[in-house]
């Protein structure tokens, strides 16, 4: 699949299935880069393997014959139904603006409704407000659930110490909401009855001041927890040069 371009060159970026060994070893290189992850939090080889024998997903980003993003999914089962849990993406840090991540989501979606799978979920971090902004204004994913500290400590500088708190986004696939963002057409936020917000320096905060970025974390944490206990879900996300604001308000799907 053809894509977007990135670096000065205006290169062609191209997706595709990775399915060999040494595509998979590859994509555990690039966690490496990114990350910075020690060899103990990997992902290894073996469970790209598995995943694609059990039903998952392992795609790639391709600049000509370089490697420069990839993500790996695996199957669900949840209230029984089937769906995609996406497990890890990544992109390199001179690609980032060059729409390689909604690249790797759209093939993802692809694959996935070829499959007759409409629904894909996955964690991020509520403090990284550009892949808040990216999961629910660009892709049209909701969010109805979070989990505190889910993954422990983690030796990634980008996680600066803090527990990692996730929220866990849930893309509808064929939903009337994600049909009419990848149409690129306005969300309507006229339902929205709470906003959280952080701030938008927040990456700077947790590098410089830990103990404010905790404090941080902790009252974004309270506050989801609050509102999902009400049964409201993220249907928005704004930005403004001071804050980054979800937005909560009733969901059902269509």
């Amino acid at each position: 699949m053809a894509g977007s371009q990135a670096g000065r060159e205006k290169r062609v970026i191209r997706v595709r299935p990775l399915t060999e060994h040494t595509e998979f070893a590859e994509a555990v290189e690039l966690q490496r880069t990114i990350w910075g992850f020690d060899e103990v939090e990997l992902l290894p080889v073996r469970l790209f393997v598995t995943a694609l024998k059990v039903g998952g997903q392992a795609i790639g980003a391709y600049d000509d014959e370089r490697m420069v993003g990839f993500c790996l999914a695996i199957p669900g089962i949840g209230a029984g139904k089937n769906y995609l849990h996406s497990h890890m993406l990544g992109v390199l840090a001179e690609y980032r603006n060059a729409g390689v991540g909604k690249m790797l989501k759209l093939a993802q979606r692809e694959d996935a409704l070829a499959r007759g799978i409409d629904l894909v979920e996955w964690t991020f971090d509520p403090l990284e407000l550009k892949n808040a902004y990216f999961n629910i204004e660009r892709l049209g994913a909701i969010v109805r659930r979070f989990v505190p500290n889910q993954y422990g400590a983690t030796t990634s500088p980008l996680h600066g110490g803090l527990p990692t708190d996730r929220c866990i986004a849930e893309w509808w696939l064929a939903n009337t909401r994600v049909l009419n963002v990848l149409a690129g057409k306005r969300v309507d936020h006229s339902n929205v009855i709470a906003r959280i917000a952080v701030p938008a320096d927040i990456g700077a905060i947790k590098r410089s001041d830990g103990k404010r970025a905790r404090q941080i974390q902790t009252r974004v944490r309270e506050q989801f927890l609050e509102h999902f206990s009400r049964e409201l879900a993220v249907v928005g996300f704004e930005r403004s040069a001071e804050n980054g604001e979800y937005l909560l308000g009733p969901w059902q799907s269509e």
